[in-house]
């Protein structure tokens, strides 16, 4: 199914993405959802994440958290049978927000909001919407979803529902990681020395900040690497950024 994928570079939004929080639950997140799709006036939230890697024929979105009350395999299926595919390739080229017109006379979409999204082919679902898609990552890709019978905000609360929308999923991707963390949790120089690499520091300029020599602290930098579960450095670096233990 095709659809518009590009845009002015200038109408794209940019996001920033705080540091992760601590911990948070599947009700905390539900919350956060709940907050943002009565901001929207939107009736019900999803969350989709990408899931399989490789080959674009591997790759394919995955209902992750939803408030509908009923028939979930049913909304997911025409969702995805829908836009599925169109999804999968959005998230590839452009971050702006994606915006459809369900089936009906009541379905509407601000005409307004247009020049900061992208407008899908309308009435091919029971309910219209916008997805925010995310790009965190190989493991943190996906959309937030708000669905109803009337999408109208302006172009600021676009903005704003897209940048919380990252962090909705920066934060379940923080969790997720945290549990499959080792046990073992890293030490303060063990941090300072990833942060310092993660600054841009080399081993000898690390070593002569922190007043160790350079085989210490490439010592520090390994065991932190395995600790993180980490194939090499720049993996251990972005996994600690994003298990919060460095900025």
């Amino acid at each position: 199914m095709a659809g518009q994928f590009s845009a002015p570079a200038s109408l794209e939004p940019e996001i920033r993405i705080a540091r992760p929080q601590k911990s948070a639950s599947a009700a905390d997140f539900v919350s956060r959802l709940l907050v943002m799709q009565t901001i929207l006036g939107a009736e019900q939230f999803a969350v989709l994440r990408l899931s399989g890697q490789g080959l674009p024929s591997a790759r394919k979105l995955a209902l992750s958290l939803h408030n509908w009350a009923s028939d979930v395999e049913g909304n997911a299926r025409l969702l995805l049978e829908a836009y599925g595919q169109t999804m999968l390739a959005h998230l590839e080229a452009s971050m702006l927000p994606l915006i459809w017109e369900g089936a009906g006379d009541s379905q509407f979409v601000e005409a307004a909001a247009d020049p900061f999204v992208t407008r899908l082919p309308a009435r091919l679902l029971p309910w219209s919407g916008i997805a925010f898609p995310v790009r965190l990552g190989a493991h943190g890709n996906g959309y937030v979803l708000f669905l109803g019978t009337f999408i109208a905000p302006p172009a600021d609360l676009i903005i704003d529902m897209h940048m919380k929308s990252c962090q909705v999923l920066i934060d379940m991707l923080a969790g997720e990681e945290r549990k499959l963390a080792p046990s073992a949790s890293l030490s303060e120089r063990e941090i300072a020395c990833l942060q310092m690499a993660g600054d841009g520091c080399i081993s000898e300029a690390i070593a002569e900040k922190m007043g160790l020599s350079v085989h210490t602290v490439n010592a520090y930098l390994g065991t932190a690497t395995t600790k993180l579960d980490a194939v090499n450095r720049i993996q251990a670096i972005a996994k600690a950024i994003r298990l919060g233990y460095i900025t």
